[in-house]
């Protein structure tokens, strides 16, 4: 059973469509992205095949699959998996990357980047030819982050330690990655277990946090340059609230965002050009947007 206080949520903002994001949390397929900075694509598929695993291909993206006959568990077990030659990782989280578009030499800003899907996948995308920054405040996380990179094959990272919010204003990008801490209300499996995650008081110190990151988002970014926020949560209250305030400080703009994903998948929005993922047995509950810093 959802916490009260989620259902609410879900009822007042989607009306109608509770009932299919309630349907949508109850079953996702695993899903995986193939790391071609290891090896080729069709010789990590071989082995794949020869380890048993039935997969099925993405329109919008080459590198990722679903894997039809296999539970994350069962392919950490893998030797592909084990060697870094795949990355376990929702197909809604391939999407920031993806919208962030990101190009050889440019200088990247991955704000909470632990455990490293995003940082991986922005190396993977460029062949290792960018320079991403990545940031984790907490030790254990960093390590994870680092760790995975190293698994990965990634060389163009450099890791810091700290919290973005407080980032050296010395600092410029020429493209941001937030992908923000937020309530998780689009990724839930296990309802029950987040009641005390789902209150006023706890979504009020979350938004807070993303709004601080959010502007210390926007000030790092070199001017016409673009960034991506994005959570995993399908309050407005983490979304298109958070989008709108800034809106009203910064001299920006929100980007279309061309993912070629079916708008079966889509929640409707309160503003243009971002895009709200409903859960369901492919994608977990996600929400983009492109901002353009004019």
């Amino acid at each position: 059973m959802l916490p009260s206080y989620l259902m609410d949520k879900l009822n007042t903002e989607y009306k109608d469509l509770s009932d299919k994001i309630l349907m949508g949390y109850q079953e996702r397929l695993t899903s995986l992205r193939l790391n071609t900075l290891k090896e080729d694509k069709d010789i990590i598929l071989e082995e794949l095949k020869r380890d048993g695993l039935e997969l099925q291909s993405v329109t919008w993206y080459s590198n990722a699959y679903i894997v039809l006959n296999k539970k994350e568990d069962d392919i950490k077990k893998l030797d592909a998996y084990n060697n870094g030659l795949i990355y376990l990782q929702s197909l809604s989280s391939m999407l920031p990357v993806l919208a962030l578009s990101p190009k050889d030499n440019e200088h990247i800003l991955d704000m909470c980047a632990a455990p490293g899907s995003k940082t991986t996948q922005i190396a993977m995308e460029t062949n290792n030819k960018v320079r991403i920054t990545a940031c984790e405040k907490n030790k254990i996380r960093a390590d994870r982050l680092k760790y995975n990179l190293n698994k990965q094959g990634v060389t163009c990272t450099t890791i810091l330690m700290e919290d973005a919010r407080y980032l050296d204003p010395f600092f410029s990008f020429d493209k941001i990655l937030l992908d923000a801490p937020c309530s998780g209300s689009g990724t839930l499996t296990n309802p029950d277990s987040n009641n005390d995650i789902f209150t006023e008081e706890r979504i009020t110190k979350i938004t807070n946090r993303q709004l601080e990151l959010l502007r210390k988002a926007l000030s790092l970014l070199k001017k016409d340059q673009t960034m991506i926020y994005s959570t995993c949560s399908i309050l407005k209250e983490e979304n298109e609230d958070i989008i709108k305030k800034v809106m009203q400080e910064y001299n920006i703009e929100l980007l279309p965002i061309e993912l070629n994903i079916s708008k079966d998948n889509y929640l409707p929005s309160t503003l243009d050009n971002v895009i709200t993922i409903c859960p369901n047995k492919y994608f977990e509950g996600f929400f983009i947007a492109k901002i353009h810093k004019l």
